[in-house]
C-alpha cells in the first residue's frame, strides 16, 4: 500500500515537473519570439528613417519625378502608421514601401549625374544593407515562430499551451517581387 501510494506520489510529482518545465519553455520561446520580432522593427523602422534622405536626395536630380517620389512617400507614411501592426497587418504595407524604394532606385539609374552623387550612393548601399538586415532578421524571427508553433501543435505541449493560453503565432513574409524575378543575363 505504502509503495503503491509512493509510486503515485512519484508519477505526479513527474507530472507536475514535465508541465512545470514545458510552460517556462514555452514562456522562453514567446520571449525570444517577441525579441526577434523587436529585431524585424528596429530594422524596419531604420529603413522608414532613411526614406526621407532618400527623397531629398532623389528630388534635387529629379524634380519632374514627383509623382514616383510622393508614392514613395505615401508608402512610408502608410507603414509607419502601421508600425504596431502585428506581422501578418504589417506585411502588405512594407511590401509596398520596398516597391516604392526600388522603383525609385531604378528610376534613379536614369539620371547619370544622381548616380554619380556620392549622398546617393551613400543611401543606396544603406538601404541595401537595410533590406538585408531585415531579410536576416525575418529569417530569424519566422524560425523562432517555426520551432514555438510547433511545440504549440505537438503532444503533450499542445496540453499545456492550451492550460494556459500559448497561441501560435504569425510568420512574417514580405512578398518582394523584385527578389523573386529571374534576373535579366
Amino acid at each position: 500500500m505504502v509503495v503503491l501510494v509512493l509510486a503515485c506520489l512519484a508519477v505526479a510529482l513527474v507530472l507536475l515537473l514535465s508541465v512545470v518545465v514545458m510552460y517556462n519553455r514555452f514562456v522562453r520561446q514567446r520571449t525570444l519570439v517577441d525579441e526577434s520580432w523587436g529585431g524585424i522593427d528596429v530594422e524596419l523602422t531604420r529603413r522608414h528613417d532613411l526614406i526621407p534622405n532618400l527623397v531629398e536626395t532623389v528630388r534635387g536630380y529629379a524634380a519632374h519625378e514627383q509623382a514616383l517620389l510622393q508614392q514613395l512617400v505615401v508608402a512610408r507614411e502608410a507603414a509607419t502608421a502601421h508600425s504596431r501592426d502585428q506581422p501578418a497587418q504589417r506585411e502588405s504595407y512594407e511590401d509596398t514601401l520596398g516597391g516604392a524604394i526600388a522603383s525609385v532606385l531604378v528610376r534613379a539609374e536614369a539620371y547619370p549625374d544622381l548616380k554619380a552623387h556620392n549622398g546617393f550612393l551613400q543611401l543606396q548601399r544603406e538601404l541595401t544593407h537595410t533590406e538585408d538586415r531585415i531579410a536576416a532578421a525575418r529569417r530569424f524571427y519566422n524560425g523562432n515562430v517555426r520551432a514555438y508553433n510547433t511545440r504549440i501543435r505537438t503532444f503533450p505541449s499542445n496540453l499545456v499551451a492550451g492550460m494556459f493560453g500559448f497561441t501560435a503565432r504569425d510568420f512574417f513574409e514580405l512578398h518582394d517581387p523584385a527578389a523573386r524575378a529571374v534576373p535579366q543575363v
